[in-house]
């Protein structure tokens, strides 16, 4: 299979890059295993200060692979995920985030698990969940800890499409840019946090995501069984089939 996460490093930034656009960045089992290994990888080099995630394309990504899901069942998917969470969280090292499109159900989960995150203010967001008789479970570990609650309620329950600019407003991003402006946004974001100390970028972490990993500890195996129950129910494989037949 070619390979769908690019990785390189450039002055002391990581870049792992999203790169299956035939399935708009879908969290397929390859996608999310070569993620995996690009973010230890980025993990386990001292060069390296801080991680940045983007994508080919205009799509970031498109949330669980529903192919898979439909035909696999998501036991294993949904438990990877949450650890894929746990992972960007829990590392030494800040991860930001670049998102010049859409992002939508399961790839909010890694918009919300990473440090620092700048959207174009027209890249689109949406908990489509809900439409498929599922939830955002796995990803409201991560979610629901950086959104306002109320902003919350509002996207989870209702699924509606919202902006790079609302998404800002309502705390799941750190800052939306107009979108000419957002590869020297980040490329400013990753330069200054790359001339922090290792051992300050470090420690800092630890102490700001101390909760949201804790959060993630408790709940995570519950919402990974509520999950795989769900995407394996009547309800949401006769809304995945409708779905995909209507994409065919």
């Amino acid at each position: 299979m070619p390979e769908l996460v690019h990785y390189s490093v450039a002055d002391a930034v990581a870049t792992i890059t999203l790169d299956s656009q035939h399935n708009r960045n879908a969290l397929s089992r390859q996608l999310v295993s070569e993620l995996f290994a690009g973010l230890e990888a980025a993990a386990a080099d001292p060069e390296v200060k801080v991680v940045l995630v983007t994508s080919a394309g205009r799509v970031f990504c498109s949330g669980a692979d529903l192919s898979e899901a439909s035909s696999e069942g998501m036991d294993e998917g949904t438990r990877r995920i949450v650890a894929l969470q746990r992972l960007i969280v829990s590392m030494d090292k800040p991860v930001v985030t670049r998102l010049g499109g859409a992002v939508r159900a399961g790839g909010i989960g890694i918009v919300a698990a990473s440090d620092v995150v700048v959207a174009a203010e027209d890249a689109t967001f949406a908990l489509t969940e809900v439409k498929l008789g599922l939830a955002a479970a796995i990803i409201s570990l991560t979610v629901h800890a950086r959104m306002h609650p109320r902003a919350a309620a509002l996207t989870t329950l209702g699924g509606e499409v919202f902006t790079g600019a609302e998404a800002a407003a309502y705390g799941l991003v750190t800052k939306a840019v107009a979108a000419d402006d957002l590869d020297a946004e980040v490329a400013r974001v990753c330069a200054s946090l790359a001339t922090g100390a290792a051992q300050g970028l470090r420690e800092s972490k630890r102490i700001l995501n101390r909760d949201l990993l804790a959060r993630i500890d408790a709940h995570g195996d519950e919402m990974a069984e509520l999950s795989s129950r769900l995407f394996a129910s009547d309800e949401a494989r006769e809304a995945m089939a409708t779905f995909l037949s209507r994409k065919k």
